[in-house]
Formats: structure tokens, sequence, C-alpha cells
């Protein structure tokens, strides 16, 4: 018997050729997921038999097919006439009453008899298939109130399977036109307009890290970030900490939310509206940390249901307070992507920066920059062109596959932009702001997304150079090989380089370019004098509940997001280790630091930690540590203290650590010192005995086994790590660090600069070597050529 009707609670995944990939979804979770505790609003599908039966019914299949043969399948000159005639061929038709009556009946039983606003959603039956998305191809409505708007409404979605975008999409995707269906989904509407709404993903969407959860939120309806109208709050969940941390958040950004889309009053049809956001509202997050939790956690339950990575769609009823999920489908960008193969992308030159936004994909592009208000009429787009616009909606689509690069002013890395970017191959660099007004039309811009999940916009043609790396051929050393990290932003796509961890976290890249404020500027913040100084911090803490808050939030975050891309491997972060001058250079730095004439060999490291001067600035380092390895869990995270200079200073440390909660040997908590002064090799035998590890300062250690200022110019031509006095040092550092049973590894670029220095630290029997990522596969390749030879002699 056919079936016109079916309820989400007779609906499986097996019925995607029946209900669309998207229905199939929803009944699914309905159906076995609520049981886990997921909420699910109720609703009902139309099946594909009664959109084929429509087509026979007003008898346009023939005229269909007849219409699209006429297609431009080289230059798609024609597809907008096409694909308006499809659509009007289907809008012209009419709904049969039996069809009609059966819609209408269900809505009416869906809602207890009442008429009550319900969304209406077109699912495609080769929808939400792992090698093609059809993300956004065709329409959705809104608070659909009503039985003749929901009629007109099922007749829209039905016209929608040819809109522009969708015809252009299954050309792309070699799918037939007349093998697919439009089933209509039907679900109550959550009071999202009262409250937030948003979207996940169960994988980092840039580099593919399959450990974390991204959710991203806005007031109101969830359309502004789809469109990318807004730049929404953003959410990074730790995935395996989900049920063993005290809080597995391991970061928060706040977006702008400058727009809240609701329900309009007395309409019926596409019954919605955007107004601006009140500032109080702009400056909180949509979410409650509880509330991010809870949806994580459904998150993952969803993602073991399909054994699959999955972008989900939810929301929140404003007046009942519920979290719902709406929508979930398969992640279709990284699933069918060879995670052993890589393209490097690096810029070989400065250049001025016009814009910054964030970077989807990790591709650099230089072209010409077309400013464009609308994807009609577009003509000349090529591979070396860089649209720049407004915002990108779902009728761009068939005009992106054509371009180079995309920049908006708008969106943010879960709208739709930034996910066909994705599925396109296409570098975008989305929510810049002001690209329009800042980018003139014809020049020539360099677009880089490969400095990480910030894209940036340089002015002109710069240099850079491509590279792909097959990790797959690399074979690991005995050697334990390490990565020297700074920036948290690349963390994520570092991951997948072959490695055992993180050698040195340097703490103040994070503390210079996310924190921007001098600690004790925030500890004694009345005894700054200069009052532009207090503006900015003062702008720069608002929505914090303190201003300490400020420094361990943005810190704790930092250094959690490289904890965790390389978790359960172990990551080293370095206490702060700025000299006075570098220090000074922060927002509040010149009122709480000395000048000093030789801050290379002055107030720096552990000396610092003791003092009245700065601990109160170190009990922020200290929190910020805490909260990642207590609160979120990352106990693979180990304390490095640098410039230690006596053994007495040592111990010092150590306890002012554990007066501020962390206590060495606490929670499995280890903490290593740095070998780089000549008092660290004499007594190495000593700080073993306070010390869980070393790790050589090979720069530091030079300098002042030689008496060299390394950062002279004068001097620089003496400075050479391979001289026979240095390099004795490492080697006494290692013989004393292998008597007491004391891991020692080395930070430096020379055993990947020359291979004779990577041979001489394995032939003396260091643990490791930590190299920058731009050095380390040549590391690898040296230590592998290393070992062999140790192995031959």
């Amino acid at each position: 018997m056919a079936v016109r009707i079916r309820k989400f609670n007779t609906i499986s995944i097996k019925d995607v050729v029946t209900v669309g990939g998207k229905n199939a979804s929803l009944g699914e979770m309905y159906t076995k997921l609520t049981l886990k505790g997921i909420q699910v609003p109720n609703g009902f599908a139309t099946t594909a038999f009664a959109f084929w039966e429509f087509l026979q019914d007003n008898k346009i299949e023939k005229p269909l097919q007849d219409l699209l043969l006429k297609l431009d399948r080289t230059q798609f000159s024609n597809l907008e006439a096409i694909g308006k005639q499809a659509r009007n061929l289907i809008l012209e038709g009419t709904l049969s009453p039996v069809f009609a009556e059966e819609i209408i009946n269900t809505y009416l039983r869906l809602c207890d008899n009442s008429v009550k606003a319900v969304a209406v959603r077109s699912s495609a039956t080769a929808e939400d298939l792992p090698e093609a998305s059809f993300a956004g191809q065709h329409d959705t409505f809104l608070n659909i109130n009503g039985e003749k708007v929901l009629l007109e409404a099922v007749q829209e979605c039905f016209a929608s399977l040819y809109t522009n975008r969708a015809i252009k999409y299954r050309e792309d995707k070699g799918f037939k036109h007349d093998t697919i269906a439009l089933s209509v989904g039907i679900q109550l509407m959550v009071r999202s307009d009262k409250g937030c709404s948003g979207v996940g993903f169960t994988i980092e969407p840039e580099s593919g890290f399959e450990n974390l959860i991204l959710l991203s939120g806005v007031w109101g309806l969830g359309e502004n970030i789809v469109q990318g109208v807004v730049n929404p709050d953003e959410y990074y969940i730790f995935k395996p900490n989900l049920s063993k941390a005290k809080n597995p958040i391991i970061k928060k950004i706040l977006g702008d939310k400058k727009l809240t889309m609701v329900y309009a009053q007395g309409q019926e049809k596409i019954a919605t509206l955007n107004s601006k956001t009140a500032k109080r509202k702009q400056l909180q997050f949509v979410l409650s940390d509880p509330e991010i939790i809870q949806l994580a956690n459904w998150a993952k339950i969803i993602e073991e249901h399909y054994k699959k990575p999955m972008d989900i769609e939810w929301a929140k009823d404003g007046i009942t307070n519920q979290l719902y999920i709406t929508q979930a489908r398969p992640e279709t960008v990284h699933q069918i992507q060879n995670k052993n193969t890589f393209k490097e992308y690096k810029l070989l030159e400065n250049g001025t920066v016009l814009l910054k936004g964030n970077a989807i994909g990790s591709k650099i592009r230089v072209g010409k920059a077309i400013l464009l208000k609308s994807p009609k009429n577009v003509e000349h787009l090529d591979k070396e062109t860089i649209i720049i616009t407004d915002t990108i909606t779902p009728d761009w689509d068939p005009v992106l596959k054509q371009v180079g690069g995309i920049i908006t002013n708008k969106g943010g890395r879960t709208s739709h932009a930034a996910i066909v970017a994705r599925e396109l191959g296409v570098p975008a660099i989305v929510g810049c702001g002001n690209a329009t007004e800042s980018i003139t039309d014809g020049e020539i811009i360099t677009l880089s997304c490969a400095q990480g999940q910030t894209g940036y916009i340089y002015k002109g043609a710069l240099q850079f150079k491509e590279k792909e790396i097959d990790f797959s051929n690399i074979k690991m050393p005995k050697t334990e090989v390490k990565l020297i990290l700074a920036d948290p932003e690349s963390a994520f796509q570092l991951s997948f380089y072959p490695n055992n961890g993180v050698g040195l976290l340097r703490m103040e890249f994070i503390i210079t370019h996310l924190v921007k404020i001098h600690p004790m500027a925030l500890v004694s913040f009345d005894s700054i004098l200069e009052t532009s100084e207090k503006k900015k911090i003062v702008e720069m803490t608002q929505g914090y509940r303190n201003k300490e808050d400020y420094f361990t939030e943005k810190l704790s975050e930092g250094i959690a997001t490289i904890a965790a891309a390389f978790y359960p491997k172990e990551v080293i972060v370095r206490l702060s280790d700025f000299k006075t001058n570098e220090y000074a250079n922060l927002i509040g730095g010149k009122d709480f630091e000395p000048s000093e004439e030789n801050p290379m060999l002055g107030f720096r490291g552990a000396s610092r930690y003791y003092s009245e001067a700065y601990k109160y600035g170190f009990a922020l380092e200290c929190k910020a540590i805490k909260i990642v390895r207590e609160q979120m869990g990352l106990t693979n995270l180990k304390v490095m203290v640098p410039f230690c200079r006596t053994i007495e200073e040592g111990k010092k440390v150590l306890n002012s650590m554990a007066n501020n909660g962390l206590k060495q040997g606490e929670n499995n908590l280890e903490v290593y010192t740095m070998i780089e002064i000549p008092s660290n090799v004499i007594l190495a035998d000593k700080f073993a005995a306070i010390f869980d590890g070393f790790s050589i300062g090979s720069n530091d250690l030079t300098q002042l086994t030689l008496g060299i200022d390394r950062d002279s110019e004068l001097m620089g031509t003496l400075f050479d790590e391979n001289d026979e006095a240095a390099k004795k040092m490492i080697s006494l550092a290692i013989q004393s660090a292998k008597k007491t049973g004391t891991k020692i590894g080395l930070c430096g670029q020379a055993p990947s600069d020359f291979e004779a220095y990577a041979t001489f630290l394995v032939k003396e029997g260091i643990n490791s070597i930590s190299f920058n990522p731009d050095a380390l596969l040549q590391g690898i390749e040296n230590i592998n050529r290393a070992e062999k030879l140790l192995v031959r002699n």
C-alpha cells in the first residue's frame, strides 16, 4: 500500500530512500536516542512516493526531464532560467485532496488538535550521505502557523529540489536529477526565538581532529549562524574528558551576536525578522557551562550511535529552558580525507595585513579581489579570483566552485559559507567585519589560511610554497621526537604530524597574543599610572567576573588547547620566561618592571616567581595551569622551570608552586627544569634530586658557556652551538642525567640544521629532541640517520 506520510516514531535511518537523509536521521533519533535522554521535537515526513505521485498527478515528470536536457553543462549560462522554469512547473501544480488532507490531519494530531508553529524542512532522498551533504541546497521554512500556509510551504519545499544551487550541486556530484525525490519534514518548533540556538560538530572542522566537539550559538533562531549573518559564540569541548573532568570545556569565544532572529507577530508565512541584540546580551554567552556540557554529551551519544563524526543543530526553548537536537547529519569533509597525507602551505615573506578573520582550510591563494553584492549575473570568475562579499548564503553555491578564495564580512566557522568552502576545498576567511570596505575591487591580495585558526589577508602578491607530505612513509626513531609550540591555533593540525608530544610549550606567546596584559597590572590595577592603559584593561576585561579571571581564563584556554591536541602524550609547559624589557611591553607592564642594563642576565625565570615584585602574577600562572590539569582533566600537562640558577632557588619555586595549588607529585604532576646555565650542569645531580626531568636550552647554555650575549649583533659571528665547549657542557649534562636516572631532552634548531649535531646527541644518549614545526621532519630524518650510523659502528 502506498504511504504518503510517515510519523517520526515509525522512521529509522534505513528509510533514506523513503524520506531522505535529514528526515531519516530525525526519525532515527526520535525513536532511539530519546531513550538515552536526548530531546528531539516530534514530527512527521512526507514520502518519496508522495513526491512522485505529485509529479504524475500534475503531469510534470516529462516536462522536467525535457527542461533539464537543455541545461548548458559547460558554462551553466542558462542555469538561472532552467531553475526558475523547473520551480514554476512545480509551484503551478496542486496537491491532491487526499494528500493535503493527510498532511493537515497529521499536523493537527501532532499539535493536539490546535494550531501550532512548525518548521518545514526539505529532505532529498540522496541527502546527507557521507560524500554529499546537500547543505543548504533546499529550502526550510520556520514558524509555519496554520493549515493553508503549511500546504504552501510543502509545495515550495518540493519546488526547492530545483533551486539553481541544488541543480548545480547534483551536476557536480554526478547525481541524476530524475532519480532524486523530495521529502518534507514537519517538526514542532522550539521557541528558540525566546532562547538561543546553534550548530555543532563532533570533530574539529578545520583539521579533522577527532577528540574535540565544537558548538556555536546565537540568541534567537539559528538561521543567523547558517547564513553567517552574525559571529556566534564558540565552545570547544575535549571529548575524552566529558565524563571524567570537572569541566571539559577547554575554550570559549564570545561572539558579537549583534542580531537576534525572532518570530514576527501577526504574520503566518516565513514569519521571522532580525532585531538588534541588546548590548548586555552581546557580552553574555548564550549557554551556561552545564548546558554546554549537556549538549556535548548529546553530540557524543549521537556520534557513537551513527559511528561517524556528525554535524548537528540544536535549540533552546526560551519558555521552558529545555534543550533540543533539531537535526543531525554526517560530517562530509574529513571522512573522505586521507589523514596520512597533508599539504603544507607556508608564506616566504612578510606583508601588510589588510584584515583578519576566521580561517577556513589551510591553503594560501594569491588573486584578484572581486567585490560582489550578489551571485546573480556573475561573469569572468576563475581560480585566480578571490570574491569579497558581505555574507554567503546557499544561493552563492554555484559560484563558489569557480573561484580561488572567499572573503566575507560576516560568518563564523560553522556558517554555511564555512561548510561549503571546506567541502569544495576553497580557502575562505569569514567574519572579517569590513572586508567590502577595506579591500578595493580589482586589487591583488594574498589570502592565507596557513597560520592557524586566524586567517590573514595581505596586500599584494606574497611568495609562498606548497609541499605535500606523506606521513605514512615516515619512520619514527627510538629517540623521542617532540615539538616546540607556542601558538594554540596551530595545535590541532600539528597533532597529526609524527611526534611524541610537546617538549616545550612557550607560555610567553600565549600571554603576548591572547592575554596581552601584564598579570601584575590585573592584580594591582590601581597602581597603573597611564590612563590609556587603564582604559584598555577595563575594555578587555569587560564581561569577566574580575580582572584576575581574565588572565587565568585566557592563559588556561591557550595551554589547554595544546594539551588537548596532543593528549595523552606529554606536553611540557614552561613557566613564563620573559625578560624585564619584554614584560614591560605588555599592557600596563611599564609600571611593574625595573629597567635593566642586561635583561638577558637579570630578573628573569625562577628568580621572579617567589619575589615580592611578581609572586602575585606567578600565582595567576599557577592557577591557570591548575585549571587545565584539575578542572579540564588534562593531566598530561607537565611544568618546566626556566633559568633556575641555584638549588635553593629551585626549592623556593617548588614551594611557591605548592602554595598555589601545584604540588609536585600530586595528581601525578611532574616538574622539570631547564639546563641552560653552567651551574645547572655542574650541579646536575643535585638539581635531579628536586626536579623530575631536564630540558637543555642550547641557546642560553651556549651564550653563558662562551660569555656571549646572543642578542648582540656585534658578537653574533662568535655564537655557535657547535662550539666544542658548548657541546662539552651538553655532554656532561646528559652523562649526569643518565647516572641519576633523570629524563633529559634538548630543545633547539641545531639538530635539524646539522646532521652531525643530531648524531652527537644520539651518541651521547639523549632521551628526546624537540623541534620547531617547520624543522620537525628534517630533524626526524637526521635522527634516523644518526641511529643507523651508530648501529653500523
